[in-house]
């Protein structure tokens, strides 16, 4: 099971059963160690994606089983956080096998 340190997800459902995931992870400028470990999981992230899905990334409406999205900006009063933002969209099989492989990076919803 993959190890995530920075991302952590949130889950959103549609009503025609696209589950999403979306994270976001923040490193002062600067701090490029962090901001290094930041992509790095992105990539993990992704690479776990194609490997277990490699009908995509591409459009749901066209039979793809995902999609994602990825920001990489500067933010904040004079531009002093990095933040990387992710977002995957996928099939529920697609959001089953993710919620389980990262079940330790999703957040918990209050009880």
């Amino acid at each position: 099971m993959p190890t995530l340190h920075c991302l952590s997800f949130d889950l959103s459902l549609d009503t025609d059963g696209v589950h999403t995931f979306d994270a976001q992870a923040a490193a002062a400028v600067g701090a490029d160690a962090m901001l290094a470990q930041i992509r790095a999981e992105v990539q993990q992230v992704l690479a776990w994606a194609a490997a277990h899905f490699p009908d995509g990334p591409g459009p749901l409406d066209e039979g793809c089983s995902w999609c994602h999205d990825v920001q990489d900006q500067r933010d904040g009063p004079d531009g002093v956080w990095h933040t990387v933002s992710l977002s995957l969209s996928g099939t529920s099989a697609f959001g089953e096998a993710f919620a389980q492989a990262f079940a330790g990076a999703l957040a918990q919803s209050p009880d």
